[in-house]
């Protein structure tokens, strides 16, 4: 297991800026950031309740100028901590209070929508720096996706209003599974002229997913690598088998999967296709991605990275 580069926080950092994602989840997420405010008053921290996010972009540059700021915590769910990490200066220490649908980021760190929680992991102050990815200038913190699921993330969002919840996937899905033609994708890594053939394609930084799946169970946001994942086959009974061997982790035996380890891949197709970035809308193909070896400083619990450093001796 890959070492975890990591760096504690001054004493004197004590700003906290907190930043609330209105879209984020099917609950509101005022109540818990406001308890959380008050656990990191009581750690003799310095919270604020950021409004949008230009005053967060303000606040960050005023007080990371000053040497006071400890963290900007990310009160939402994955797509939230992904659009602060796009947003702020690379090396902005962030937080996560888990308010959003799926919290797949803050599940694998071990951190729980609790404020007592949160405030203790700031006010310990252990921030790791884990590798992101980069699709044409938009980072991803989990993977990005090009397939029905990023066909069903671009309808869900084409008609989305307000909070999501599970529920809201089930139309989209309903009208992918009828209406998505499987284009072909062409998938070049680390510039090979020759490319992989596939119908579906995720390209993994961390080895988590919606429903608790794992494309590649080998995949370390610490390693600067990308692990790329192909699916060569299109339709509705492929998915369900491909999803079957997912689940029992048996899909890396078949002849027509394949997962290789890329700092480079570029996607392109002839028909229109569509990706997804940890779950929201990306854009249409063709795409360029890399990664970004720790780009993204990000506060870990104690007991987790305690862990994680133990079994990597």
């Amino acid at each position: 297991m890959d070492i975890v580069p990591t760096y504690q926080c001054q004493e004197d950092q004590k700003r906290v800026i907190i930043s609330l994602n209105p879209k984020a989840g099917a609950r509101g997420g005022e109540p818990l950031a406001r308890e959380l405010m008050e656990q990191l008053e009581s750690h003799d921290l310095q919270p604020r309740m950021a409004a949008n996010l230009d005053e967060v972009v303000e606040l960050t540059s005023q007080w990371s100028g000053d040497g006071t700021l400890r963290a900007v915590v990310a009160g939402g769910g994955d797509g939230t901590v992904g659009l602060l990490a796009n947003l702020l200066p690379e090396g902005t220490p962030l937080g996560i209070l888990p308010l959003g649908t799926e919290n797949l980021l803050s599940r694998h760190l071990g951190i729980r929508p609790s404020a007592e929680q949160v405030a203790q992991i700031i006010r310990d102050g252990n921030v790791v720096r884990m590798d992101a990815g980069e699709a044409d200038g938009r980072f991803f913190l989990l993977m990005l996706g090009v397939g029905l699921d990023a066909d069903v993330v671009r309808r869900l969002d084409a008609n989305r209003s307000g909070h999501i919840h599970h529920l809201s996937y089930a139309k989209p899905i309903v009208e992918s599974i009828f209406n998505y033609q499987y284009p072909e994708l062409r998938v070049y890594t680390n510039g090979s002229e020759q490319p992989s053939i596939a119908k579906w394609t995720f390209v993994v930084n961390l080895p988590r997913y919606a429903g608790g799946l794992s494309f590649s169970p080998g995949a370390s946001e610490f390693d600067g690598q990308l692990n790329v994942c192909t699916f060569r086959q299109g339709s509705l009974w492929h998915g369900l088998r491909y999803l079957t061997g997912v689940v029992f982790q048996q899909h890396h035996h078949w002849d027509d999967v394949q997962i290789d380890l890329a700092t480079e891949v570029r996607i392109e197709s002839d028909g229109e296709a569509h990706y997804q970035l940890d779950g929201d809308p990306g854009g249409s193909l063709p795409v360029d991605v890399r990664i970004l070896p720790g780009r993204l400083a990000l506060f870990a619990p104690t007991e987790w990275l305690t862990e994680r450093q133990a079994n990597a001796k």
